[in-house]
């Protein structure tokens, strides 16, 4: 087996960070939706003097909070930022004084730790007085922030969904008192547009969240620089409640899918288009478009649509074209219309024209037969009658452009998997007598096969053990020996070693990471398997040791720009900086569909579009591919709630599953070569994913050829059927073939803490079960860069890894001593300040030379999927990152050996990366 990692162009010593900063901005810009402009408000005009309202003017969210979004980065441009610097126009200072006067007054709320944040920061009352002295300003614009994050969802309160009373009060005076007024919307998710209506702006821009070059990408669009050309990646409807989903949602044990698969558009379009602000799609320019389009062939696989796309306005720009496809409703039932592709032009000047051809594959409007009501069950299909395709700017103005008559086909024969086993109604299209649809009710199908059964069926042979024959892994990358004879050297103990990966404060990866797995132990080390580096995540490197990364446009904000190569080669970078970072695999993209407005991680995923979404997966996984790393795709799957995410069993249809929640991620598979996916938290019909069987073995390996790897979200539960989760039952998700649990702190200790030992001595886990899991994992590192570095080759990485210390003024450190007869210097940690960004630094002074370690004993209000990382840094020099989750206030200690000190005075320094730590003591003894 030669080793040939995935991608991997040749690339110079340095990181091209000015190239780097240039795509983001482009893709900040590109993700812009302009969803209103009267009176030519838009662009800015040359010598605007401008009025800048809103206190998220002076407190821009570069993205989203948790592992999402907790990107150090080296600068943030806000949009205010960009405004203060663009020679083409002038602010209104005294406005800008008086908003600077009072937030002095009046500090942001950084909550206090992990999940705490609120999404929101207190507005300033808006006087008459301060909108009348701007009034000499030519154009308004009023910022309004949201941020959001894990552990909690939005709610349909102020200050959170809907807006304010002050911030529906500020858009109000605002917009009466200047003809020109403008609302940017930098926010991760849709939120209340009621507002538009009432308050009347003039122009309204959701501008999301827009990554360290948001500012810029944004300005960019306000001068015309950029013409808008992103496009909503939801709909927009008036009113909450509208949601097919919201009566279902939030629920803190079960949550019902009974919309099934009408989600978003699939049940507006099709039974309550009255009910839509802004239809699915939608987006305006500063110019005109005229697209004519005609189904230019049909195939047995594929729809083709030729489009012509000309530009009849007066200024350059981009468009979108969007196709969909109108599928006879047939047995099954099918929403209006469908999503079947889209594609985006280039810059087209005034007058000029851009032809393109868009295929359509058939798979992406198929129906599945979970009920066998065609004859096909468990089936992919197109039932027979006339398919009627649509082509435009948006779901709701797609024009006709040609139809075919379709026999019934069969594309897939696939196999029953996580069916639900309790009884609950869905969603059906009910045809009424004026021709139009409505929604009827009708049983979900329930499960007809053993699970356990087909599981022993598929069971692989075991590999007999051989023992230690001196074969190193570089040897199966080198082709002199077979994968299965290196496996076979491996003992049971090692292979269930691997099965953990280590944590944040492992000090086999680069510092401040989330994760080390495969070499995670000296014994696997021994046989040359390297440990292999993770980080989050979706909008940018997390290094919390304090080490700067780049932070980019959150997922919202690059779905909303249609633009999948501008995607690729914005990921093409952020994978090259984790070759700098000595980074193998990214935690991300999260490709979770936004079911409900209300999910507090929509920020991180893309839209309510199956298609959609898996296009834009697979644009990211072929950048990271391009430059020889890869990207992890979650969380696999229907995590679709905040709220109790860990214990939140979905109920849903098979149905469901399959044209919804499955969809981006077998696109991800079978077109982007993903290479890595995370479980999610919670259950899908009774069975927690982690040791789900049919999802990780049946659909993943069995249907879609997968061939890589699959983890575990964080400390994350199994169960057995019919039993609740249990923190220490993991051979589930062994069996299930859930390669990897996510994370421990010493692999070689950490079954004492679970099941595994027991259930191999028992026989419910196989050493073959143990053997395919080691398997799958070595074969990823075989392909990583990871493995370059352990065989010494040269990898064309930027360069090497940097720990990234400050001086500091030993004249102020604080030395302790006083030890014990053990020689143990004890020091109290309840004065330390550990906020976000805090640092403390205090000294030592040791009895002697020799081993010896440091204890934190500490605690967290915060629950147990918080994530509470510290770094230790001890005489100037990074030595790890210290990590534990939420206590609930409950006293934890971490340990870390020190190895031989040399001398006995000593200095350490603590970085504190989150909010939620509270110090109680710090102990440094010989052992």
């Amino acid at each position: 087996m030669n080793l040939n990692i995935d991608g991997g162009k040749k690339m110079g010593q340095t990181l091209n960070l000015e190239k780097y900063a240039k795509i983001a901005r482009q893709a900040a810009a590109e993700g812009c939706v302009l969803l209103k402009n009267e009176n030519h408000t838009l662009p800015l005009k040359k010598g605007d003097k401008v009025a800048v309202f809103g206190r998220s003017a002076f407190h821009y969210y570069k993205s989203g909070l948790g592992s999402g979004g907790l990107v150090n980065t080296r600068y943030v441009v806000s949009i205010l930022d960009a405004l203060k610097k663009c020679e083409n126009i002038s602010l209104e200072e005294n406005l800008l004084h008086t908003y600077e006067e009072w937030i002095a007054e009046n500090p942001a709320d950084e909550g206090h730790g992990w999940g705490t944040v609120p999404w929101c920061q207190e507005e300033m009352p808006l006087t008459d007085d301060v909108v009348q002295s701007a009034k000499e300003a030519d154009i308004a614009l009023v910022i309004i922030g949201r941020t959001a994050g894990e552990d909690q969802d939005n709610t349909k309160k102020e200050g959170s969904y809907l807006l304010t009373e002050t911030e529906w009060d500020m858009i109000q005076k605002v917009s009466h008192a200047f003809p020109r007024t403008a609302v940017l919307l930098n926010v991760g998710n849709i939120i209340d547009m009621s507002w538009v209506e009432a308050c009347d702006p003039s122009a309204v821009m959701y501008v999301w969240q827009g990554g360290q070059e948001g500012g810029n990408g944004v300005l960019d669009v306000l001068l015309g620089r950029v013409n808008p050309c992103g496009k909503l990646t939801d709909t927009i409807a008036y009113d909450l409640d509208d949601y097919p989903s919201s009566p279902y949602f939030g629920d803190q044990k079960k949550n019902y899918y009974k919309e099934d698969i009408y989600v978003g558009y699939r049940y507006f379009e099709t039974c309550a288009k009255e009910k839509v602000q802004y239809p699915f799609g939608f987006g305006l320019s500063y110019t005109k478009f005229e697209i004519a389009a005609a189904v230019s062939n049909v195939t047995k696989s594929d729809v083709e649509v030729k489009v012509r796309v000309k530009n009849t306005g007066t200024l350059p720009g981009k468009e979108v074209v969007q196709v969909y496809v109108k599928a006879p409703q047939g047995k099954l039932g099918k929403p209006f219309r469908v999503l079947a592709g889209f594609m985006k032009t280039n810059v087209i000047q005034p007058e000029q024209e851009e032809e393109m051809v868009i295929r359509c594959p058939k798979s992406y409007f198929a129906s599945y037969d979970d009920a066998g009501k065609t004859g096909n069950r468990s089936c992919s299909l197109l039932e027979a009658g006339k398919y009627e395709v649509y082509a435009g700017t948006d779901v709701r103005t797609a024009a006709y452009c040609g139809e075919w008559m379709q026999d019934m086909q069969t594309l897939e024969q696939l196999t029953e998997v996580c069916a639900s086993v309790e009884p609950f109604e869905r969603f059906k299209v009910e045809l009424l007598e004026d021709g139009s649809c409505g929604m009827s009710r009708e049983n979900v199908p329930l499960r007809t096969v053993d699970p356990v059964a087909r599981l022993q069926s598929l069971r692989e042979k075991e590999i007999p053990y051989q023992g230690d024959q001196g074969y190193l892994l570089k040897d199966v990358s080198d082709g002199r020996v077979s994968l299965e004879q290196f496996i076979a050297q491996l003992s049971d103990d090692d292979l269930m070693c691997m099965f953990y990966g280590e944590g944040m404060y492992s000090l086999r990866v680069t510092p401040g990471t989330a994760a080390a797995f495969g070499g995670v132990t000296d014994s696997l080390q021994k046989y040359g398997i390297p440990a292999v580096c993770c980080a989050d995540g979706p909008s940018g490197i997390r290094m919390d040791c304090g080490t700067k990364a780049f932070s980019i446009p959150n997922g919202t904000a690059l779905g909303c720009t249609y633009n999948v190569e501008l995607t690729q080669e914005l990921f093409e970078m952020l994978g090259w900086e984790m070759r700098r970072n000595k980074i193998d695999t990214l935690l991300g993209p999260g490709i979770n569909i936004h079911r409900n407005p209300l999910n507090g991680r929509n920020f991180e995923y893309f839209s309510e579009d199956p298609v959609l979404t898996g296009k834009m997966c697979v644009a990211q996984l072929m950048g990271l591919k391009d430059a020889g790393v890869s990207g992890t795709v979650k969380h696999f799957c229907a995590n679709n709630q905040e709220e109790k995410r860990k214990s939140i069993e979905s109920v849903i249809s098979e149905r469901a599953l399959r044209e919804i929640y499955l969809k981006g991620f077998e696109m991800a598979v079978r077109e982007g070569n993903a290479r890595s996916i995370m479980t999610s938290y919670g259950a899908v019909n009774g069975i927690w994913t982690a040791g789900n069987f049919d999802l990780c073995s049946v659909v993943l390996r069995n249907e879609w050829k997968y061939d890589g790897i699959v983890m575990t979200d964080w400390w994350a539960v199994a169960n057995w059927e019919g039993e609740d989760p249990d923190p220490a039952n993991r051979a589930p998700m062994v069996i299930a073939q859930n390669d990897l649990y996510m994370c421990c702190m010493d692999a070689e200790k950490e079954r004492a803490a679970d099941n595994l030992a027991e259930c191999f001595e028992n026989g419910k886990i196989t050493r073959s079960d143990l053997q395919r899991n080691a398997k799958n994992i070595l074969q990823f590192i075989l392909k990583s860069p990871a493995m370059l570095r352990q065989m010494g080759k040269p990898e064309d990485e930027p360069e090497e890894y940097e720990g990234e210390c400050e001086e500091t003024d030993f004249s102020k450190i604080t030395y302790y001593q006083g030890a014990d007869e053990n020689g143990k210097v004890v020091i109290s940690g309840k004065e330390m300040r550990t906020k976000a960004g805090e640092k403390e630094v205090f000294g030592v002074i040791l009895p002697k030379e020799g081993n010896y370690r440091i204890s934190f004993r500490m605690k967290s209000e915060l629950n147990e999927l918080a994530q509470l990382p510290f770094s230790l840094y001890m005489d100037n020099l990074y030595r790890a990152t210290i990590s534990f989750q939420g206590s609930l206030g409950k006293e934890v200690e971490r340990q870390f050996d020190l190895g031989w000190l040399i001398g006995k005075n000593h200095y350490f320094k603590l970085e504190f990366a989150v909010n939620g730590i509270e110090m109680e003591q710090i102990e440094i003894e010989p052992y």
